[in-house]
């Protein structure tokens, strides 16, 4: 693995999605981090996932997918005690990481600006749904919330089923992936000159920032942006295709991939159809050039077009399962999944995916397998000092 966070300590408080995710992208490159939870119930993310009995042994598929790399400490923050021996940690940590709602680290007395008293180098990210100011600061958000309040429903589908929610929490992923680059340029900054910084990532900002195309379009071209299913708004013929089969995605954006497209089907005839002769016609004309391709791509599979097309040099690709393109070759070859054996509290083989990228002196990924809860409490409090006989009393007293 290539251990470029090697020796930086974060503290992660985050429970579900964004603060997990973007806490999985910096261990999978090597950072320590201490998953501080909840003693008893711990991550929210234990109990959810589609397997009930791993929701109840709180191990939950959806924590399983987030959590691996990590090591568990539970304390409970609302204790006196509990408090102290979070700034023990803290004082060996370089980040803390934390998505409660604006607020809540202030009442416990571990605000940025308390802090930083103690750790003026302490990178501080704090994840909310919509940031630590501005009038809905303090309402509760979920990834449902965000893609509803940030446009991304009333774009995604078609004329008839839009608003349509995205089928997967792109807006936590969003807000996790923006944490994680924040951090990261946070800490390039603290080698040079040891200042530390609070980062205030919205989880609504962070999805509209990755909107840029259809913002610009209502915001330069004056033109809201309006659902179109599974076409591609830019260009035609652009979007999914009916095959003997199944739906294959082609992108003839080019003029010249449209053409390559028409003479792979026998039908040069479009080529120079008034409709279809260029990309605004085709924009216009799209249904009826749909009809004509659709027509000839019914005579094959979505594999064997793929193939051709690619082949000529205009992108297709099959539309998959989940299932599907975890099998593809591509996937399998380039090792995106890390494969952990019998996994304590799960008793069973976890295959999770690392971070969307390689790196020459070796891929990312996680170095152990998710953490079962307090895990490794004993083990991390004895590396800050903490007695046998301490970690007993703190447990009787139900502290960690």
């Amino acid at each position: 693995m290539a251990a470029l966070l090697a020796g930086i300590r974060v503290l992660d408080l985050t429970n579900v999605l964004a603060g997990p995710f973007c806490g999985y992208q910096l261990a999978q490159l090597g950072a320590d981090l201490i998953k501080i939870e909840v003693p008893g119930s711990g991550d929210l993310a234990r109990q959810l996932g589609a397997d009930p009995e791993l929701n109840r042994r709180l191990m939950g598929a959806s924590f399983l997918a987030q959590n691996a790399g990590k090591r568990s400490v539970t304390i409970d923050l609302k204790r006196d005690a509990g408090r102290s021996l979070f700034l023990r940690l803290l004082a060996t940590a370089d980040v803390l990481l934390e998505n409660f709602r604006p607020g809540v680290m202030q009442r416990l007395g571990l605000g940025f600006a308390a802090l930083k008293q103690a750790r003026p180098d302490l990178v501080y990210c704090a994840i909310s749904g919509f940031g630590q100011d501005g009038p809905l600061r303090d309402n509760p958000a979920y990834d449902q919330i965000i893609q509803g309040l940030s446009g991304v429903m009333s774009i995604t589908g078609d004329e008839a089923s839009a608003p349509l929610r995205v089928g997967y929490p792109v807006a936590d992923t969003l807000g996790g992936i923006t944490a994680a680059f924040a951090i990261a340029a946070a800490l390039v900054r603290r080698g040079r000159t040891g200042e530390g910084e609070f980062i205030d990532v919205s989880m609504l900002e962070s999805t509209l920032a990755a909107m840029g195309w259809p913002l610009s379009n209502y915001l330069i071209a004056g033109q809201a942006p309006q659902p179109t299913g599974n076409d591609n708004a830019t260009a035609s013929p652009s979007g999914a295709f009916h095959c003997r089969d199944g739906l294959l995605n082609i992108a003839a954006n080019k003029q010249e991939q449209y053409e390559a497209l028409c003479r792979l089907l026998g039908r040069e005839d479009l080529v120079t159809d008034p409709r279809f002769a260029g990309r605004e016609e085709r924009k216009r004309n799209r249904r009826a050039l749909t009809m004509q391709l659709e027509a000839v791509l019914a005579g094959d599979t979505a594999g064997h077009w793929e193939a051709e097309l690619n082949r000529v040099g205009v992108p297709a690709g099959r539309v998959l399962s989940v299932p599907q393109v975890l099998e593809l070759a591509q996937v399998r070859e380039r090792r995106l999944l890390r494969r952990f054996e019998l996994v304590p509290g799960v008793d069973r083989d976890v295959e999770v995916a690392r971070a969307g990228f390689r790196l020459a002196d070796g891929d990312p990924g996680p170095a152990a397998p998710p953490p079962r809860l307090g895990e490794h409490t004993d083990e991390v409090l004895g590396q800050i000092g903490c007695s046998a006989e301490e970690i007993a009393r703190l447990r009787a007293d139900e502290v960690i």
